[in-house]
């Protein structure tokens, strides 16, 4: 499995950005669907997950209300959109896969809030 993370950039605070996870290779055992970040200096945090059904969405506290995690499977892809950014978003995001005994990640994409 690959994945590959696009849609991030440089935004002002307030701001939105989305990103997208774009998946190929075997998925069917995937169950699980989800975003991390690592902001420099940092450990790398779970922000939001999704079930491949689409259900069950779980946010970080720091971003309930502002993030909304969803995937397309007929597409291949997760997405992240991410609004009332904050300079604390800052970081470098990954989307991840897993399953049973197994977990894939993403390169990441860097997302910079500027104040």
């Amino acid at each position: 499995v690959q994945l590959v993370e696009s849609g991030g950039g440089l935004v002002q605070a307030g701001g939105s950005l989305r990103l997208s996870c774009a998946a190929s290779g075997s998925t069917s055992s995937i169950t699980v669907m989800g975003w991390y970040r690592q902001a420099s200096g940092k450990q790398r945090e779970l922000v939001a997950t999704i079930t491949r059904t689409g259900g069950n969405p779980v946010y970080a506290d720091s971003v309930k209300g502002r993030f909304t995690i969803s995937r397309n499977n007929a597409r291949g892809t997760m997405y992240l959109q991410m609004n009332s950014l904050k300079p604390e978003d800052t970081a470098v995001y990954y989307c991840s896969l897993w399953g049973p005994g197994e977990k894939y990640w993403g390169q990441g994409t860097q997302v910079t809030v500027s104040s």
